[in-house]
């Protein structure tokens, strides 16, 4: 699999979910944008630094998710956009009559309307170049839902529709869109939460694991990062042309359940 020529944009990029599908599409050959609210060195030497890891383009271009034009402005700077990642999130936890009224608004705005934004931007671009993938990375809560996550599940139900009406709108193109719904994905993020978990609970780490974080997930395993970036991978490919429209989980059997 060759991705020679095409610019891939991935939001929220800097670190975890999006960090691992941008260096899985540098692998194979494709220029990247990483993304994130910070303009930081750390950023910008990150891109070096995957840039020289596997001899393409990489740039960092700081823009804020919660900023419909800022959203716009990034494919715009881009000046290409053949792949679209969208995986920018946040998470606010709260019962839905104390949620804040400005959490929520945050959280819809990065988790869903960016997507809306990005990919209205891109969509010009993939057809005049004739070729296009919008990833979205949603999440096993844009299956099922869980209490005290209102915003979140929310936006990721709604991203899981717009992925719906993307792939419609763009079925008699070469453009495909679909949605990537994780379980609970070991990121630095999430592993840092262990001990707290563990202490809050008063239980071991494993147990704290077990029986509190994947509660939900039958596997008892978390997803990797690799396996996401594994997944995108192969809706990039030639493999998944007609692949359109749909949701592929990752979740250790969450949502048979």
């Amino acid at each position: 699999m060759s991705l020679s020529g095409k610019t891939a944009v991935i939001t929220g990029s800097n670190s975890g979910i999006g960090l691992g599908i941008a260096r899985a599409l540098a692998e194979q050959g494709a220029s990247v944008v990483l993304n994130s609210f910070t303009d930081r060195d750390e950023d910008h030497a990150l891109a070096a630094e995957i840039s020289r890891d596997h001899g393409v383009e990489v740039r960092y271009i700081a823009a804020d998710m919660a900023d419909g034009q800022a959203c716009r402005d990034l494919i715009r700077q881009s000046g290409a956009c053949d792949i679209l990642v969208n995986n920018a999130g946040i998470q606010v936890v709260s019962p839905i009559d104390e949620f804040p009224v400005d959490a929520w608004n945050r959280v819809i705005a990065i988790n869903m309307n960016s997507a809306f934004h990005t990919t209205a931007a891109a969509l010009p671009l993939m057809r005049k170049a004739g070729w296009g993938r919008v990833v979205n990375v949603a999440s096993a809560h844009g299956l099922r839902a869980s209490p005290f996550k209102s915003a979140y599940v929310t936006a990721k139900h709604g991203v899981v529709g717009m992925t719906k009406v993307v792939a419609l709108e763009t079925a008699r193109e070469a453009i495909t869109a679909n949605a990537i719904c994780p379980g609970y994905v070991l990121t630095p993020l999430v592993e840092a939460q262990i001990p707290d978990t563990a202490r809050e609970y008063g239980i071991s780490e494993d147990e704290a694991i077990e029986k509190v974080i994947l509660l939900k997930q039958p596997s008892k395993e978390f997803v990797t990062v690799e396996q996401i970036a594994g997944i995108a991978l192969f809706l990039c490919s030639d493999a998944a042309a007609q692949v359109t429209g749909t949701t592929i989980s990752a979740d250790g059997g969450w949502t048979s359940q």
